[in-house]
C-alpha cells in the first residue's frame, strides 16, 4: 500500500479536485480510498454528490488512533485530502507519518502562494522525512503560452513556468506535470463526477489527460525510489 497526503496550508488551491480526480485515473487499475480529514467535508460533499457512481471509495475521519491504522485497509493506495490550515496539526502530522508521499497543490502565477507553501514543507513535511513534490494547478492558457528552448520546444502555460521559476528559487521539488484550467473541474463537485466520467469530447479528453499524466509520473517517481512496493501499472488516456 501507498498512503499520498494531498496538502497545502493555503485554501482554494485545489487539494480536494487533485485528490478526487487523482483517485479517478488511479482507481482504473488499483483499489483506491480517499480519506477526508478536512472539516470542511469537500471530498465527502463530493462523494455525496456522486452517490454509488464513483470508481473508488470515500470516507471521512479525523480521529488521529484511526488514521494511525490506514495500512491496514484493503486498498492499494490511500489519497488523504487535509484541511487547507495548519491548526489541526495532531491530524495533520498523524497521516504524515503514515504517509509515502505528499502532493501539494499550488495555483499557477500565485506568487503568494509560495510563502505558505513553503511553511507547510518546512514546519510539517520535511520533519516527517516524507518525499513531495509542488502540483502547478490552475493554469490558465489564456493567459499567455510560451515555447522554445527553455521548455524543450513544448508549448507550456506562461503561468506555470512562471510558478516554476519561484518554485526553483525556494528550492521545492515539483512534478513536470501541471493542471490546467478547465470549468469543468469546478462543476464537478456539485455535479458529482470526476475526471474519468466528464465525457468524450476534446475538452473533457484533454481536462483527464493532466490527471493522467500526474499518475504517470508519481508512477514513474515512485518506480525509481526502489521501496520494494510494486509499481501501479498505468495507460495513457488516447
Amino acid at each position: 500500500m501507498r498512503i499520498v497526503v494531498v496538502a497545502h496550508e493555503k485554501g482554494g488551491t485545489g487539494k480536494s479536485t487533485t485528490v478526487m480526480n487523482l483517485a479517478a485515473v488511479l482507481s482504473e487499475n488499483s483499489r483506491i480510498l480517499v480519506v477526508d480529514v478536512d472539516p470542511q467535508g469537500s471530498a465527502s460533499f463530493w462523494a455525496d454528490q456522486a452517490g454509488d457512481a464513483l470508481p473508488f471509495d470515500v470516507a471521512d475521519d479525523t480521529n488521529p488512533h484511526n488514521l494511525a491504522q490506514l495500512r491496514q485497509l484493503p486498498y492499494d493506495i490511500v489519497l488523504v485530502d487535509t484541511p487547507g490550515n495548519l491548526t489541526a496539526r495532531d491530524v495533520l502530522e498523524t497521516v504524515l507519518r503514515e504517509a509515502d508521499f505528499v502532493i501539494l497543490p499550488t495555483e499557477a502565477g500565485g506568487a503568494l502562494a509560495v510563502p505558505p507553501l513553503v511553511k507547510t514543507i518546512r514546519q510539517l513535511v520535511e520533519p516527517a522525512g516524507v518525499d513531495y513534490r509542488v502540483l502547478v494547478n490552475k493554469a490558465d492558457m489564456r493567459d499567455g503560452v510560451i515555447s522554445g528552448a527553455e521548455t524543450g520546444g513544448k508549448t507550456q502555460s506562461a503561468a506555470y513556468y512562471d510558478t516554476v521559476n519561484f518554485l526553483k528559487q525556494a528550492g521545492l521539488k515539483h512534478f513536470t506535470s501541471y493542471i490546467k484550467r478547465y470549468k469543468m473541474h469546478a462543476d464537478a463537485p456539485v455535479e458529482g463526477k470526476v475526471a474519468t466520467q466528464y465525457g468524450g469530447d476534446k475538452i473533457s479528453k484533454a481536462a483527464a489527460e493532466d490527471y493522467t499524466n500526474l499518475a504517470l509520473e508519481l508512477n514513474s517517481l515512485w518506480a525509481n525510489q526502489g521501496a520494494g512496493q510494486a509499481s501501479v501499472t498505468m495507460r495513457a488516456v488516447n
